[in-house]
């Protein structure tokens, strides 16, 4: 659904008036309010308390200005659920923010898909995985770039050099991907869909249905406990 900037502050206030229902701003994908943040500098702490200066809550904060639906969509406790769900998947795919870059580079040369016609200008190591979602392959930089107007396919190092970038190709995934699954994380925690619909969609094809059950029940982990952080119900079907 695309909605105008008018019609979206119309139904904003509705909502905050109490006069439309979480529910209906939630399929309406409006933000509840602009202002703000559901995690504070100090939550955040408590979730990654030793996590990289690279993994700023400041820089988050910035780029999060290029996905303002993000942790703003529905009630207060479908913000909160969306915040823990979506730092829960970061920090179990860097170690609690503590990697930038993925950590088997044995890896690194596996990254280039030869059937894209945009090839591998920075070369076939270099698509490796990076940043708070461990954005990898050829194809996922390109699409990334494009969206966010940065030519990562020929500069995706940029996603290990500069914070505020990295955070944003992790938002873009979550807010516009739906990778393995059937839909994007962004709406999996808006619509009611459950934490287990996010680990679908970030890499089910490994671990979802019995692949490799022991890192679901990392993730649910990390989700639990950062609900519990937020103080919030992490709600149901959290597994995959």
């Amino acid at each position: 659904m695309s909605l105008s900037r008018k019609v979206l502050g119309m139904l904003s206030a509705l909502l905050l008036s109490g006069l439309i229902s979480p529910a209906a701003a939630a399929a309406a994908d409006v933000p509840a309010s602009r202002d703000g943040f559901v995690v504070s500098k100090g939550e955040y702490n408590r979730m990654f308390p030793h996590h990289k200066k690279f993994y700023s809550y400041a820089s988050l904060r910035k780029a999060m200005k290029k996905f303002p639906a993000f942790a703003h969509t529905g009630s207060p406790a479908d913000r909160k659920r969306e915040a823990a769900a979506f730092l829960a998947n970061v920090s179990h795919e860097t170690g609690g923010l503590k990697y930038i870059i993925e950590q088997n580079t044995a890896n690194f040369p596996h990254y280039c898909d030869d059937t894209q016609p945009f090839g591998c200008p920075a070369g076939r190591a270099e698509y490796y995985g990076r940043g708070p979602i461990q954005l990898s392959w050829n194809f996922n930089y390109k699409a990334a770039g494009d969206a966010l107007g940065i030519d990562l396919l020929r500069h995706p190092s940029m996603v290990q050099k500069k914070p505020v970038v990295a955070w944003k190709t992790a938002l873009w995934f979550w807010m516009k991907q739906t990778g393995a699954g059937t839909m994007t994380g962004h709406h999996a925690m808006v619509s009611g869909a459950g934490f287990g619909q996010t680990i679908r969609t970030i890499n089910g094809a490994i671990e979802c249905d019995g692949g490799n059950p022991a890192q679901v029940r990392s993730r649910v982990a990390e989700y639990n406990k950062f609900a519990r952080i937020l103080q919030v119900a992490p709600g149901g079907n959290k597994s995959c």
